[in-house]
C-alpha cells in the first residue's frame, strides 16, 4: 500500500500539558521528583479528573475518574483546580515558538499542534533532524510531547497519539496505521463501541473493506475520517497566523542580544527578502520582524511604509526608528536563536528611471518621513486628509492612517489659480451659531455677531445652496437647506457662513459660521 503523499505534516501532542504547565508555573524542572498530582473540575454534580501527572498515572489514576475514587486509591495525592485557560494560553504561546519550523502552524485539539514542514525539513538537516530539533525545543520549554512526521495531517495525529509516533511514509507509513486501534478515527464513544463489537477492532479491519457500507453502517463522518487517517485523503490544515508573500529565516548557533547584533541580522534578512521581492516584481507595504527566544518567548515587530519598497536600507532605518520608541522594550532574555523577516503585504513595484538628478522628488521624501514618523510615534498617530463625496462641507473629509494606500479615493480637484478659495482653510465642527440681521429676510446678512464681536459687512458673496443628501433619510429626519456666503467685514475678515432652513418654515432659520478664509 503506497501512499506516498507530496506534503509532510508534523503532529506534535503534549499528553501530560496539563501537569507540565502547573510545574512550569512553579518553577519546578525536575518531573520525576514532583508529587503524584491531579488537576480536578466539576462535572456532573462531581469533582472529577481532567488531568494526572506522571507519578499519579502510574498508581492507576487517569482522567474522567471521580475525585473520590482517586482518594480511596492514593489517599496522598496532590489536588489542584484545574485551568483550562491557562492551558490553551500556553499552547498558544508553544505554537509561536514553534513558528520558528514552519509559518504553517495550527493548533491541534486542547493539547497539540499540526505543522505542514513541507520543504523545511533541509533548513534540520532532513526529517530526523527537524522532529529532533521540534522534540528538543518542547523538552526546552518543559513539555513532554509525542510526535508523529506523515503525509497527512490526521495521519500524523493517529501515529502520535495512538501508536509509537516516529517517522512514516510510503508502505511503512501505511503498515503502521494499519496495526493503530479504531478508536485512532477518533469517532463518538457510541460508533467507536459499535465498531468493536462488530469485530473491527484496528484499522487493518476497515482499511480493505468498502467504504460505502462503513458509512451505511456507522455513518459518513466514519468513512471521511478512515479516509483521511489512512492518507487516502488531504485535509490541509489552517494555519493561525496568515502565511507572510515572502519569510526569510536565520537560525543562529550562538544566541545573541546586543541590539547592533540584532540590526545587523535584520539588515541580512531584509537584502534577501528584497531580492525576492524583485524577482516577483513587487515592494513590500509591510515588513514584520520575528524574534525567538531561548525561553519559547516570541516577539514580533511591524514597520509598514506609504508605497511598495525594495529600499532595504530604508526600512532598515524604520525598524530602529521602531525598535527606539517601542513601550515596551526589546527584551532579548537568555538570547535570541532566531530571527525571521516576513514581508505580510506587498505590491506591484516597477523599476522606473528617476533622471539626471540626483536630488530625489519631493514626493520620495514626504513619503520617507510618513514612514519614519510612522514607524516612531505609530500608525495612528500620523494621519492625512482625504476627499470623501458627501454634500455637507463637514463630512466631506476624513482623517486616515498617513502610511495606508490610497486606493480608490478621488483626488482633489484643482483650483483655478485666479479664482478665490471655494472653501476656507479653518472650519469648525460642528458651525458655530451666531446672530445675523438682514435688510430683507431672504437676503445676505449686512451684519451678524459672533463672540460678543460685532461685525459689519462690506462684501457679501453667494448663496451657494447646497441640499440636504436624500439617501440618508433612512437614518433619520433629513437635514435642512443651506444657503452659504462667503463675506468680508470692515476689518477685512473674511467668513463663510451659511443659513440653515428657510423663512416661512418651521423650525425658523437659523445662522452659523463654518470657516474662517486665511
Amino acid at each position: 500500500m503506497n501512499n506516498r503523499n507530496d506534503r509532510r505534516y508534523l503532529a506534535v501532542w503534549f499528553p501530560l500539558l496539563p501537569t507540565d504547565r502547573l510545574r512550569r508555573a512553579e518553577g519546578r524542572c525536575d518531573a520525576t521528583a514532583e508529587a503524584a498530582t491531579v488537576l480536578v473540575e466539576k462535572l456532573k454534580g462531581a469533582l472529577r479528573l481532567a488531568a494526572a501527572n506522571r507519578g499519579a498515572l502510574a498508581l492507576g489514576l487517569s482522567p474522567g475518574m471521580t475525585l473520590a475514587d482517586a482518594r480511596a486509591r492514593a489517599p496522598d495525592i496532590r489536588v489542584v483546580a484545574h485551568r483550562p485557560e491557562a492551558d490553551a494560553a500556553l499552547l498558544k504561546r508553544v505554537l509561536l515558538d514553534f513558528g520558528r519550523f514552519t509559518p504553517m502552524a495550527a493548533t491541534d485539539g486542547l493539547d497539540g499542534l499540526a505543522l505542514d514542514v513541507t520543504g523545511c525539513a533541509h533548513l534540520f538537516g532532513g526529517e530526523a533532524g527537524l522532529v529532533q530539533a521540534v522534540a528538543a525545543r518542547a523538552h526546552g520549554v518543559g513539555l513532554e510531547a509525542r510526535l508523529a512526521l506523515a503525509g497527512t495531517p490526521e495521519a500524523a495525529r493517529a501515529l502520535a497519539r495512538f501508536g509509537r509516533g516516529g517517522i512514516h511514509e510510503g508502505e511503512g507509513q501505511g503498515l503502521a496505521l494499519r496495526r493503530l486501534p479504531v478508536a485512532a478515527l477518533e469517532l463518538s464513544e457510541k460508533e467507536t463501541q459499535a465498531l468493536s463489537r462488530a469485530g473491527l477492532k484496528t484499522l487493518a479491519h476497515l482499511a480493505d473493506r468498502p467504504t460505502a457500507p462503513i458509512a451505511a453502517r456507522f455513518g459518513a463522518a466514519a468513512a471521511t475520517r478512515l479516509n483521511r487517517v489512512l492518507g487516502r485523503e488531504d485535509a490541509r490544515i489552517r494555519p493561525e497566523r496568515p502565511i507572510p508573500l515572502v519569510s526569510v529565516d536565520r537560525i543562529l548557533v550562538e544566541p545573541i542580544t546586543e541590539t547592533s547584533d540584532v540590526e545587523a541580522v535584520i539588515g541580512d534578512l531584509l537584502a534577501e527578502a528584497m531580492d525576492r521581492l524583485d524577482l516577483r516584481g513587487q515592494g513590500g507595504r509591510a515588513f514584520q520582524a520575528g524574534f525567538f527566544r531561548l525561553d519559547g518567548e516570541v516577539r514580533h515587530i511591524t514597520v509598514r511604509t506609504g508605497r511598495p519598497s525594495r529600499d532595504a536600507a530604508a526600512v532598515l532605518r524604520l525598524f530602529r526608528e521602531r525598535l527606539a520608541s517601542l513601550a515596551r522594550p526589546l527584551d532579548p532574555g537568555f538570547g535570541f536563536d532566531q530571527l525571521r523577516l516576513s514581508v505580510p503585504v506587498a505590491d506591484r513595484l516597477v523599476s522606473r528611471q528617476r533622471g539626471f538628478d540626483r536630488t530625489p522628488p519631493g514626493a520620495e521624501d514626504l513619503g520617507r518621513l510618513i514612514d519614519r514618523l510612522t514607524a516612531r510615534l505609530g500608525p495612528e498617530a500620523v494621519s492625512r486628509i482625504e476627499p470623501v463625496e458627501s454634500h455637507r462641507p463637514e463630512r466631506a473629509v476624513r482623517l486616515t492612517p498617513a502610511a495606508q494606500p490610497m486606493g480608490d479615493v478621488d483626488a482633489w480637484p484643482e483650483p483655478d489659480p485666479a479664482d478665490p478659495p471655494l472653501r476656507p482653510l479653518q472650519m469648525f465642527d460642528p458651525p458655530q451659531p451666531i446672530l445675523a440681521t438682514a435688510e430683507v429676510p431672504d437676503h445676505p446678512p449686512n451684519r451678524f455677531i459672533w463672540r460678543r464681536v460685532d461685525h459689519r459687512l462690506v462684501r457679501v458673496e453667494g448663496p451657494e445652496r447646497i441640499a440636504p443628501e436624500w439617501w440618508r433619510r433612512l437614518q433619520g429626519p433629513l437635514e435642512p437647506t443651506r444657503d452659504y456666503y462667503r463675506v468680508e467685514d470692515q476689518e477685512g475678515r473674511r467668513f463663510w457662513l451659511f443659513r440653515s432652513g428657510f423663512y416661512g418654515e418651521e423650525p425658523a432659520p437659523r445662522w452659523f459660521v463654518h470657516g474662517v478664509f486665511a
